[in-house]
């Protein structure tokens, strides 16, 4: 009642809010431009804080509905971004500014002394980035899909998200004049990937050094925060969906705060909501071709408000409402769950096995799932991986090519129609299987090239043939032991690759089935294997045939928590 009450006086204009914009100086004296929204009748407040690269302007309706909560609300421009001076070089200075900003909040009368930070994505990463400094003031954050180490936001088993960096640092660099962009679809095709930059169009330095460093050695460091975490005394809400790319990140860092805070109250400080949502999605109740229901809907700012009202207002009220640590949605039954930690108790690790007779090629081929070891040597089966043709992300349509590929679910039965995809399917379900937690795919493989990768996705079949893809990831070979020291895979050998699919929450309902799909390529959500090992400024490449094997002493697997 208290947030709908809020939330009218904020739309009915009852309170005055104005806002007064400044260039705010940080230590090297470059000026940030920053907007401060008031209500004049409050002298003394706490306040939330906003730094981002996308518009500070953008946030004037957010930043209002602060203002009329009670709270005083400070909009910025990072630096070399819209109206702020500097020179924008992807999250270089944030830690610093970061600092800086705080400390000069805390300075002014109409400071409480509390401040918090909010947003998600690359607002969500300026909040660790600050936190890490140890700044006056900061009492609480709210970080939405976001990292504590930019080497992992990147990459994934040694193969980096592609499209998202290429088009996210083509958006945020400066275009010469009179050029026009290639067409991305193309352009991310490019090798080595160190000209990526060049087939979109214009020099990009910053694409080059990310796309060219796919080990995380000692270029990343400055941008790796997670040993540091434990160190901070801070309460934090981490907000993430399934289907988004930083959902590894941003359930490792509430597991990280929850578990290994040195501060005993700040693992009590720790909340983290997951959803069936992609990037930007959250809070709605459609991702991708999926509609999860009325229950899926998030009001973000409902949570923040109540978040900030226990740790920066400290309000007895709010602070004397319980908060389960972790709320989870489990998709297909769509429903919520509580839960003390994550992965969540009362879930048994199990393993659910492949078979085929050799021929799992497209959803039509023989391969099976079951909870049943095979008892004897199976064939094995094989597709040829061909960084010329690489297996879609997505299935590619008339309004969607594949340079629009997206993480949240679509129906992968036209991918699975492709012979370099190996297809595993379970009978329909008798009952409905249960299972939340972190899955991952225990593979037996061989190649005849020394390098290759295994891209897996966890699909739930509805009755319709809709295939819906509920989890994926992927491990390039010669990372399957360190990614820090890559080992080349050597022709016929047979190994055992673990595939991290992420957290997942889910009901496979009675009549529904469980697949597994299996191919060398999910382009351009991660970029191809050349096949060839022979460095990232090479632009030769092989067709890989690649073999997924099933005997015993070589059980190729899925492994789920199950109910």
């Amino acid at each position: 009642m208290k947030h709908l009450l809020l939330f009218l006086l904020a739309t009915s204009g009852f309170a005055e809010v104005k806002t007064e914009t400044i260039n705010m100086p940080m230590r090297d004296g470059i000026k940030l431009a920053t907007d401060i929204y008031r209500d004049d009748a409050v002298t003394k407040a706490p306040v939330v804080l906003m730094r981002t690269p996308y518009d500070r302007t953008k946030a004037k309706g957010a930043a209002e509905r602060w203002a009329n909560a009670g709270y005083i609300a400070v909009m910025q421009d990072c630096r070399g971004t819209r109206a702020s001076e500097g020179v924008m070089a992807p999250y270089n200075h944030e830690g610093q500014d970061g600092y800086d900003t705080l400390e000069w909040i805390t300075r002014q009368p109409w400071c409480s002394g509390r401040v918090g930070m909010m947003g998600g994505s690359y607002v969500g990463a300026v909040q660790w980035q600050a936190a890490v400094e140890h700044p006056p003031g900061l009492a609480a954050i709210a970080p939405q899909a976001t990292w504590s180490s930019f080497y992992r936001n990147l990459y994934l088993g040694g193969s980096v998200r592609l499209s998202l960096i290429a088009g996210w640092i083509a958006g945020n660099t400066a275009k010469p004049a009179g050029v026009k962009p290639a067409d991305m679809s193309e352009a991310l095709m490019r090798l080595p990937l160190s000209d990526v930059d060049q087939a979109i169009g214009w020099p990009m330095p910053w694409l080059d050094a990310f796309l060219t460093h796919p080990e995380p050695n000692g270029f990343w460091t400055r941008l790796d925060l997670t040993s540091r975490l434990p160190e901070l005394q801070l309460p934090a809400m981490h907000v993430v969906g399934y289907y988004d790319f930083f959902s590894r990140e941003s359930v490792d860092n509430f597991m990280i705060m929850q578990k290994q805070a040195r501060d005993a109250k700040t693992r009590q400080q720790q909340r983290l909501i997951l959803g069936p949502w992609d990037h930007g999605s959250v809070g709605k109740t459609k991702t991708g071709e999926v509609e999860f229901g009325p229950e899926a809907t998030l009001d973000t700012f409902a949570l923040q408000l109540d978040w900030f009202d226990r740790h920066l207002k400290q309000d007895p009220a709010a602070q004397a409402q319980p908060f389960p640590p972790v709320r989870y949605f489990s998709m297909g039954d769509n429903v919520w769950h509580d839960a003390q930690y994550w992965p969540p108790e009362g879930f048994k690790v199990s393993s659910f096995y492949l078979h085929s007779a050799g021929s799992a090629n497209t959803r039509k081929g023989n391969g099976r799932i079951t909870r049943e070891a095979p008892t004897s040597s199976q064939p094995s089966d094989s597709f040829r991986a061909d960084p010329a043709h690489p297996t879609p992300s997505c299935p590619i349509t008339e309004t969607r090519p594949i340079k629009a590929s997206v993480w949240g679910p679509v129906d992968q039965s036209s991918t699975e129609n492709r012979e370099d995809v190996l297809v595993y399917t379970s009978e329909p379900m008798t009952a409905p299987l249960t299972f939340a937690g972190n899955a991952e795919a225990k593979i037996h493989v061989s190649t005849d090239t020394p390098d290759a990768d295994w891209a897996v996705k966890l699909i739930d079949v509805h009755p319709d043939g809709f295939a819906q893809n509920i989890a994926r990831g992927i491990l390039r070979g010669r990372y399957r032991n360190s990614l820090l020291k890559p080992e080349l895979m050597q022709p016929g050998q047979v190994y055992e690759i673990t595939v991290d699919l992420g957290p997942v929450a889910a009901t496979i309902a009675k009549g529904h089935q469980l697949r597994v799909d299996i191919s060398g390529a999910d382009f351009p959500l991660y970029d191809r294997n050349p096949n060839t090992a022979e460095g990232i400024f090479s632009n030769k490449t092989a067709i890989a045939t690649e073999q997924v094997h099933h005997k015993p002493g070589a059980l190729s697997r899925i492994v789920l928590p199950v109910k």
